[in-house]
């Protein structure tokens, strides 16, 4: 079975709205260009108790899940310790995330002319970066080479760990996918068909939902209602959203129902 999928994403930036989240758009692009779908995303700030509950939660949760943030070396950087808490597991250092980082640091002495002194207090402050929850296998970084990591939970959980910058965690984020879940991924495994309807009232069209989505197994009806839209003002985008052929045939039963109601409409519209 295709997996579930979930996002975390963790910052103190995020929750004060110093910074606008970018993942969670960017994720759902990356899983729609798949045939995949984001089911659901977190929002923790720094807080070391609350990264590990959260982390709790996903490894038991039997889903594939993106983490974006806190795996730095500052002190406000918890995501590593927290993960390695969660699973009840000491960190260590991966020794081909200690080769990366020190291939790192010798790039940027080199870049700054200056000589790579590996045994440095800075430099081996940085070799933090690498000490992921034992027994984690590293993602690649084409960005800087320092490494996320990815870990397994219980049953078929798997948390994939990167950072919070976008140009960095999305490339690492589509490697994973590519890598690990290429079995997954589906042409035209999912569609929306729905109508604009004018003026009516979801209350009334509730029973008719109902009714369609247990007439349909696997298929899920939907009601987005708009009080001030500026072409259509008040009205309802009803509509279902499955696989091709089950949507097909729920959306037809739907039409069919709403000739019950007397009613006007919108446009149609598929996705």
């Amino acid at each position: 079975m295709t997996p579930t999928f979930g996002l975390i994403i963790i910052g103190d930036e995020i929750m004060s709205g110093k910074r606008q989240d970018k993942h969670m758009p960017k994720v759902i692009e990356f899983m729609n260009a798949r045939g995949l779908s984001l089911s659901w995303t977190e929002y923790v700030g720094d807080s070391p108790e609350r990264i590990t509950a959260t982390l709790q939660r996903a490894f038991e949760s039997n889903d594939v899940v993106f983490c974006c943030g806190g795996i730095g070396a500052t002190p406000d950087d918890h995501t590593r310790q927290c993960a390695a808490k969660a699973l009840g597991l000491p960190l260590a250092l991966h020794p081909e995330a200690k080769r990366l980082i020190q291939e790192r640091i010798q790039d940027t002495a080199k870049e700054q002319g200056l000589a790579y002194e590996p045994e440095r207090a800075d430099n081996l402050h940085r070799l933090n970066m690498g000490t992921f929850p034992q027994g984690a296998s590293i993602i690649p970084n084409p960005y800087n080479k320092i490494p996320g990591f990815s870990c397994s939970g219980p049953g078929s959980s798997a948390v994939h760990f990167v950072p919070g910058f976008p140009v960095m965690a999305w490339p690492m984020i589509e490697s994973v996918l590519d890598t690990h879940y290429s079995a997954f991924f589906r042409q035209d495994a999912y569609m929306e068909k729905s109508v604009i309807v004018l003026g009516a009232m979801e209350a009334t069209l509730t029973p008719l939902m109902e009714a369609i989505e247990d007439a349909h197994p696997g298929v899920k009806v939907f009601s987005l209602p708009s009080v001030d839209h500026p072409q259509w003002g008040r009205h309802i985008e009803l509509g279902v959203k499955g696989q091709p052929a089950d949507a097909d045939a729920a959306y037809v039963a739907l039409r069919q129902g709403l000739q019950a109601f007397s009613l006007e409409y919108g446009p149609e519209l598929v996705r």
